[in-house]
């Protein structure tokens, strides 16, 4: 199949700070590493494998929520897949970028 790795492995794991002054920050960190795949149902062309990183530091108080992501951490150059399955081009990742977010929960 075309754009489908034979392999993939993602983790992200976090860790809050439970007391103290301190008490609701917490941090992220993520890895996405996705395998060698064929561009277009023949096999002409591969996309090669890649491995981002992504962050995130986030502050917990009460219902309220802060956060930041950083994704593609050492901005790695990547392609997600080819569109259609075609031989007419790739589509790159994103580059490194920040994404902030407020929530509440009632």
């Amino acid at each position: 199949m075309a754009n489908i790795p034979k392999f993939s492995a993602s983790l992200w794991t976090t860790y809050e700070i439970r007391e103290g002054d301190l008490r609701g920050l917490g941090f992220g960190l993520g890895l996405y590493y996705v395998g060698d795949r064929s561009g277009d149902l023949a096999n002409t062309y591969v996309i090669p494998s890649y491995l981002r990183f992504d962050s995130s530091i986030f502050s917990r108080r009460e219902n309220w929520r802060v956060q930041l992501n950083f994704r593609n951490l050492f901005d790695t150059e990547y392609y997600l897949g080819s569109p259609n399955s075609d031989r007419l081009g790739v589509i790159p990742g994103a580059p490194f970028s920040i994404v902030g977010t407020l929530s509440v929960q009632f």
